[in-house]
């Protein structure tokens, strides 16, 4: 195991100071908790290296959980699992709703006459890669940098050669996306690097549960502008080739306002002009326009797009459609090329919510956060019991990361103090519970 990983088996953790200072408004609103058993927290070995100082068992959740055919491996298939439930916007059918009013006048302004571009293809640097994990990968720290107010903290089960966006050496997005199929978390980084032990740095973080529909904190962002995950909206080969994609895909445009519309939570503006799409706005293929004489991989993504759409995810050039490039890919790219802005239209844009009108409610409540020990020897067995309600996930920072249900036993082998971030699309409240290690 490298310096600075955190296995998910029953080893040493790292104890890090992941708490980090709520300073906007809307994350205020959020209480925090604090349950001290000790005040005293060792600072040893944060962010890398090999003082490890808590610890435990792997996180429950594993088992018999719908991501678990995922095949593990970079750009490996999923086996039919589609992330979220049905009831997600990502994965609704909207080929019956209704055409935005304004839809010719923002295809004819801010689309334009273009034709859909596929931003993927069969170089490796080119689109958005992704890593799916399994339970035997080690949770590393992930170092927050621009935006740690909008985060999720770590650890988090990234690869040391997880890809990056673009290769190692870009100077883009660099984003870095992994998919857990042991406990069906998906983790998404926004300027991502790799450490020397391991860890990695990044300027946002976003953890999603694969299982729900989970939406994030209204005014948030995560690793895409929009705050939306990345992963669910891309092209991906072996869904082309199943013959059936059901969800929507993502897609960017040069100009936005400062405005967001579901599943969307945050805005990017790039344009004071109030008749600019807001983030999360969608497009639909036309029901009309004739796929019939494009090859089968071609007319399945096609006929998603009739379906499920396009979800306006971040700011780039004029309906560049986002992908995974797979040397599979063949007249696909060439064919989806072809296809005019004209064959699309605006679905419907309602509700739309700015930083000045979006829903307000109460951030998660914690009744208690508990360890089963206030001390305990080096290595030993602590039990962490947490009651939160109205949360849609729950993160324990040191270790282990995204959890599921109400408890998990710990081995720290230091002092180590556990923070609980539990999230809905309110905000954010936090507890704390530290284990004297003497």
């Amino acid at each position: 195991m490298s310096e600075g990983a955190l296995s998910r088996a029953p080893v040493a953790a790292q104890n890090c100071p992941y708490m980090f200072a709520d300073r906007s408004a809307h994350a205020q609103a959020g209480r925090y908790l604090t349950i001290t058993i000790l005040l005293t927290l060792s600072l040893a070995g944060c962010g890398g290296g090999s003082s490890h100082e808590g610890g435990g068992t792997v996180p429950p959740g594993g088992g018999n959980l719908a991501c678990n055919g995922m095949t593990p491996g970079q750009t490996a298939s999923l086996n039919g699992f589609v992330p979220f439930n049905s009831s997600s916007l990502w994965n609704t059918d909207i080929s019956a709703a209704a055409v935005d009013p304004n839809s010719a006048s923002i295809m004819t302004n801010w689309v334009g006459s273009v034709n859909m571009h596929p931003d993927w293809g069969t170089d490796p640097t080119y689109g958005i890669p992704y890593v799916v994990v399994d339970g035997s990968q080690n949770l590393v720290n992930v170092n927050l940098g621009a935006y740690p107010d909008e985060s999720d903290p770590g650890p988090m089960p990234i690869p040391a050669n997880a890809p990056v966006e673009g290769g190692s050496g870009s100077t883009g997005d660099r984003h870095v996306l992994v998919l857990d199929n042991s406990n069906c978390f998906l983790y998404e980084l926004y300027n991502a690097s790799v450490n020397g032990d391991g860890s990695w740095n990044a300027d946002s973080t976003a953890v999603w549960d694969l299982l729900g529909n989970e939406q994030r904190p209204y005014t948030w962002t995560s690793a895409d502008a929009a705050g939306l995950p990345i992963f669910p909206g891309l092209v991906r080969y072996d869904e082309a080739a199943s013959g059936q994609i059901s969800h929507a895909f993502r897609f960017t445009l040069p100009h936005t306002s400062a405005a967001f519309t579901p599943p969307a939570s945050h805005d990017a503006a790039t344009s004071s002009d109030l008749s600019s799409p807001p983030m999360g706005m969608r497009l639909r293929l036309k029901s009309g326009y004739d796929i019939s004489g494009f090859s089968a991989n071609t007319q399945t993504i096609l006929t998603a797009m009739k379906h499920y759409g396009l979800i306006l995810a971040d700011n780039g050039s004029s309906l560049f459609v986002t992908g995974v490039s797979d040397s599979r890919w063949s007249a696909e790219i060439d064919e989806l090329k072809s296809v005019p802005s004209s064959a699309f239209e605006v679905v419907q844009i309602n509700p739309v919510y700015t930083n000045s009108n979006y829903p307000a409610g109460a951030a998660p409540t914690i009744a208690s956060f508990t360890s089963s020990a206030s001390h305990v020897s080096s290595g030993g067995s602590v039990t962490l019991s947490w009651s939160a309600s109205n949360s849609i996930y729950n993160i324990i920072s040191p270790w282990p990361g995204a959890v599921r249900g109400t408890s998990l036993t710990v081995n720290p082998t230091a002092t180590t103090t556990y923070t609980l971030y539990a999230t809905n699309q309110y905000g954010r409240t936090t507890a704390a519970v530290t284990v004297s290690v003497p």
